[in-house]
């Protein structure tokens, strides 16, 4: 089943799924240029898939820059900034870690 998911008026959207194969759920979105503070239940694994983020990770001093194909990990229970210069996409996947 797909869900439609829109945060931050509609700057950010993406629409969530199920995936039997991998066990876990997903998200695929797209983020405007904005800063934007995201809080988590379930650990989360991000890939950029086009544009860049720019990450400050719990947990970490410093921020990162990921670019297409790279991921990052965020703890569950958390909260982790972003900072998105151009439009970006993005999968994010719900582990069950």
């Amino acid at each position: 089943m797909l869900k439609n998911n829109e945060y931050f008026a509609g700057k950010v959207k993406s629409i969530g799924f199920d995936s039997d194969s991998a066990g876990c759920s997903a998200s695929v979105g797209v983020m405007e240029k904005g800063e934007y503070t995201f809080s988590t239940e379930k650990p989360e694994e991000m890939t950029v898939v086009l544009g860049s983020l720019k990450v400050l990770i719990p947990g970490s001093l410093d921020w990162q820059v990921f670019m297409p194909g790279e991921k990052f990990y965020v703890p569950g229970h958390s909260e982790f900034n972003l900072q998105v210069v151009e439009p970006t996409a993005y999968l994010c996947k719900y582990l069950n870690k």
